[in-house]
Parts: C-alpha cells; sequence; structure tokens
C-alpha cells in the first residue's frame, strides 16, 4: 500500500499504522515513482479523496485497466480529464460515499464494541469551533477532528 500526503508528519504516521511506502506529493512527482515501485505498470487501484490537485498524477499512477476511486474533494471539486485516456487505458472511475444505511450501522456496531478507533486529531469544546475549522482549512489536521457539544 502507497500513501501519499504534503506533510512528512502524515506520512510517518500512515507508515506507522501499515503503509508499505509513502510519497511526498509536495515534493515528490508521485506517477513517477509509482511506476518505479511497479516496474512501470502502475497500480490496480487509486482511492482519490483530494480531488483538483491530486487528480491527473492519481490517473497516471494507474495500471493499464486500474480504478480510480474517487470520494472527496477537499481542494477542489472541478477536474481536468482527458477522456482518451481513460478509454485508451481502459480505466474505471467510481464515486464512493460512506456507504448505506445498513453499512453505517454496522459500522456504529463496531465502534460501540471498540473493534474500530477512530484516529482523532483533536477535540474543541463548542466554543473553539471556529480554530477547529480553522486547523481543517489548514490541513494541518491527522485524523478527525471533533467538536463537542456539551
Amino acid at each position: 500500500m502507497i500513501a501519499t500526503s504534503r506533510d512528512d508528519a502524515k506520512l510517518a504516521e500512515a507508515r506507522r499504522l501499515g503503509a508499505d511506502v509513502t510519497l511526498n506529493h509536495r515534493t515528490q512527482k508521485v506517477s513517477q515513482e509509482v511506476r518505479a515501485l511497479t516496474q512501470k505498470r502502475g497500480v490496480e487501484v487509486v482511492v482519490e479523496n483530494v480531488g483538483e490537485a491530486t487528480w491527473d498524477e492519481s490517473l497516471r499512477c494507474l495500471k493499464r485497466g486500474g480504478r480510480l476511486v474517487t470520494c472527496g474533494a477537499t481542494s477542489g471539486p472541478q477536474v481536468r480529464l482527458d477522456l482518451r485516456r481513460v478509454f485508451w487505458h481502459h480505466f474505471t472511475i467510481m464515486g464512493s460515499t460512506m456507504g448505506n444505511a445498513r453499512e453505517y450501522a454496522e459500522v456504529v456496531r463496531r465502534l460501540g464494541e471498540g473493534q474500530l478507533r477512530p484516529i482523532v486529531d483533536r477535540v474543541y469544546p463548542l466554543a473553539e469551533a471556529r480554530a477547529a475549522y480553522e486547523r481543517l482549512a489548514k490541513g494541518e489536521q491527522l485524523g478527525k477532528v471533533v467538536v463537542t457539544v456539551v
């Protein structure tokens, strides 16, 4: 599994959590690194949650017949797409959300039983919600930012 980020601290945490390889997309050309790591083949699946800023590089990482799963657009929702690359390389582009109601209920059940432990970056009281939002806007968080309403 290859993880990318623009933040070295986040990459270190990704390695701690099990990533085999980490790449800093601010300082490295991710598609070139991926091609080198895969003997020029590319990867089968890219999970793309950034959007505009990383879209083209994500597509360039795919092998022929590869799938790009998009589940976010934190850097912007508008991307450029050369359709010839999609049909020439037999790419599949899929959208994904959190799942359906049954799947959500299963995740909540597992959380309640302690089987899943989300990574929580920081917890803010409601009075500091602005600071929480600013942390998210700057991309400084590693995991979830929680605002408590108590």
